[in-house]
């Protein structure tokens, strides 16, 4: 078994704010097949903490940006960790990121920066043949394996090209880095430290999570900025597309729903449709369309555009149902469209995973408007759960969901429904379409059927992983 070194700030099921812990934590399971060992590295916030079990101390700071620290190997949640366990940097109230005020830390820089520290030294003085480090938190990673004596290759993972990790220059003397390191050929972005930017400039390999994103960052439009680096280095870059844990994302297994079912015992679907109704004050009828979004109330997923396109579905005599939480404007407008069509609209703003479940099982077609999505899991989980997707055609949505255009229909093919990223109109054209399809139920079966075959398993993208750190290992032997 290969050794590897994964560097996360977040892990589910221990520690979760988005796909980043969904990926982060179902990698390891999926590469062990694979040949690949995977131990991760994360930050010791008080709910990791809590759940170790007989950790052991495996080496120690006196002093780390201010206090002594100390990483510990332990397993939780059936995965193989090392914590950081640094109080001043991590034990605090409110996210991994922001405090209970929604604020950010004013010292994330550091807490980061002692992550990407601490995970050089593991990675050098335990044995790692290779390193994995995912998203702008872990960016600085890579720098740090580079200007050591003995360097360790990285493959560095891009979730998401729109967080990036950037912060005031007069920060870089902290960081332990050689003076060369500040530079455009480095951190330097912009007049700023770029933790992002780190990684796509160190590691010896780029990938992120779906082949179309991978094309789409090399845009300016796309880019964010980076898309010139990124071309620079699109011999390094990979689109992986990302998975889901098909034994924790099973609808036969499911304990959140109210009636377990499958693609070939379907018929119990309906209750969680039912329950769905009941729990959110809906009119009780299965014969009513019952359409869904699940997700973060932002620009980026286009829940403004849901809410702008929502008049289709409620003249076509639909339901619709969001769960999420995000930006007060768009929280508040989704209850105002609740207190608007009572008995068809239906809103809980925050976030329960179970409740979560019961939706992707409950409803009839999930909508993913977003105006770019690196790859989305909602869809994925939509497809194992016989939930119809409606999607924008972007990143990883586009490369996860067959359109069933009339063609598509023909041929058996289509499994949801693809329209033109950032568009209103074009999404309320969509949900049309999807409503027309609804109406003639073989088609509807069809697609249902065809979503819930989809392989949406790590199995095919852990084998492009371990691929790709087989052969940095190998280089670098």
């Amino acid at each position: 078994m290969l050794p590897v070194l994964a560097v996360a700030s977040e892990l589910y099921p221990l520690i979760k704010t988005g796909g980043l812990a969904d990926a982060a934590g179902a990698l390891p399971a999926a590469l062990a097949p694979q040949g690949i060992a995977v131990r991760t590295l994360i930050p010791g916030y008080p709910k990791v903490l809590a759940a170790l079990g007989g950790a052991s101390t495996v080496m120690d700071w006196p002093e780390l940006y201010g206090a002594p620290a100390r990483l510990l190997a332990a397993q939780a949640a059936g995965l193989d960790l090392l914590v950081l366990d640094a109080p001043h940097l991590f034990d605090r109230a409110g996210g991994p990121y922001v405090g209970t005020n929604g604020a950010e830390f004013g010292d994330n820089a550091i807490r980061f920066a002692a992550l990407g520290q601490a995970a050089a030294r593991a990675a050098r003085e335990m044995g790692f043949a290779a390193v994995h480090a995912h998203d702008w938190q872990a960016g600085l990673v890579p720098a740090y394996l580079r200007f050591a004596e003995r360097p360790i290759p990285c493959l560095f993972t891009i979730h998401n090209l729109a967080y990036q990790g950037k912060f005031d220059t007069g920060l870089f003397p902290l960081l332990g880095l050689p003076p060369a390191a500040l530079s455009t050929q480095g951190l330097e972005y912009f007049g700023a430290i770029g933790f992002l930017k780190s990684g796509l400039w160190y590691a010896d390999a780029i990938n992120t999570v779906s082949p179309s994103y991978a094309e789409e960052i090399l845009t300016p439009e796309g880019g964010m900025g980076l898309d010139g680096l990124l071309r620079g280095r699109q011999g390094d870059l990979h689109g992986i597309l990302n998975g889901l844990d098909t034994q924790d994302w099973n609808p036969e297994t499911d304990p959140h729903l109210a009636a377990n079912f499958s693609a070939r015992r379907p018929a119990p679907r309906a209750a969680n449709k039912k329950a769905l109704q009941e729990k959110l004050g809906l009119e009780l009828n299965p014969d009513l369309p019952l359409f869904a979004f699940i997700g973060r109330l932002a620009w980026q997923k286009g829940a403004d555009l849901l809410l702008g396109a929502a008049p289709a579905l409620m003249e076509g005599g639909a339901q619709l149902v969001i769960l999420g939480s995000g930006e007060a404007g768009l929280e508040h407008a989704c209850r105002d469209f609740a207190a608007a069509n009572p008995r068809r609209g239906g809103v809980f703003i925050g976030f329960d995973e179970g409740f979560a479940r019961l939706v992707y099982a409950g409803c009839d077609a999930l909508v993913v408007p977003s105006r770019f999505e690196p790859c989305g899991l909602a869809q994925l989980a939509a497809l194992r759960y016989g939930a119809v997707p409606v999607v924008a055609r972007t990143g990883g949505l586009a490369d996860t969901v067959i359109d069933t255009s009339h063609a598509a229909l023909v041929a058996g093919a289509g499994t949801g429904v693809q329209v033109t990223p950032g568009s209103m109109p074009a999404l309320a054209a969509g949900l049309r379409r999807a409503l027309a399809l609804y109406e003639v139920k073989p088609a509807w079966r069809g697609m249902q059927k065809r979503a819930m075959a989809t392989d949406v398993s790590w199995g095919p993208s852990a084998a492009r992983y371990a691929g790709i750190l087989k052969e940095l290992a190998a280089r670098h032997a």
